[in-house]
């Protein structure tokens, strides 16, 4: 059984930050679940332009408020506290946070992360073994 405190991420290697975002990998590859979980935050004012061409990704929003659009069709889907999506298409999205507030997200990989990943200039994480 695995058992995990968010407090017990922050801080140390799996603790990842980068331009509009903080990720908290609670769950890794090497942890053996076939997935990942992040808790990740989206900053306040953050527009991220992303494309995982080699991981689906399932979000649930927990805080905040902001706007995902789907690149292909120009749609926007509004993401408020209990709003899911999942790119289940790969799909090329810019997800944006709403100005003066953060979003917090509970963020599921297949294949799961191995915890170090920043996007890269696509906007995508690469895969790694």
């Amino acid at each position: 059984m695995i058992v995990r405190q968010l407090d017990q991420i922050i801080g140390t290697d799996a603790d990842v930050d980068s331009d509009g975002w903080t990720s908290r990998r609670l769950i890794l590859k090497p942890d053996g679940m076939g997935y990942s979980v992040n808790d990740t935050i989206i900053k306040a004012g953050a527009e991220l332009d992303m494309e995982y061409r080699n991981h689906l990704e399932t979000v649930y929003c927990i805080e905040g408020e902001g706007e995902i659009e789907d690149l292909a069709t120009g749609e926007i889907h509004q993401i408020r506290p209990g709003t899911l999506y999942a790119l289940n298409n790969h799909d090329h999205h810019k997800l944006r946070a709403n100005r003066g507030t953060h979003m917090r997200m509970v963020c599921v990989f297949n294949p799961p992360l191995t915890g170090r990943e920043v996007h890269d200039e696509t906007g995508a994480y690469p895969a790694l073994d």
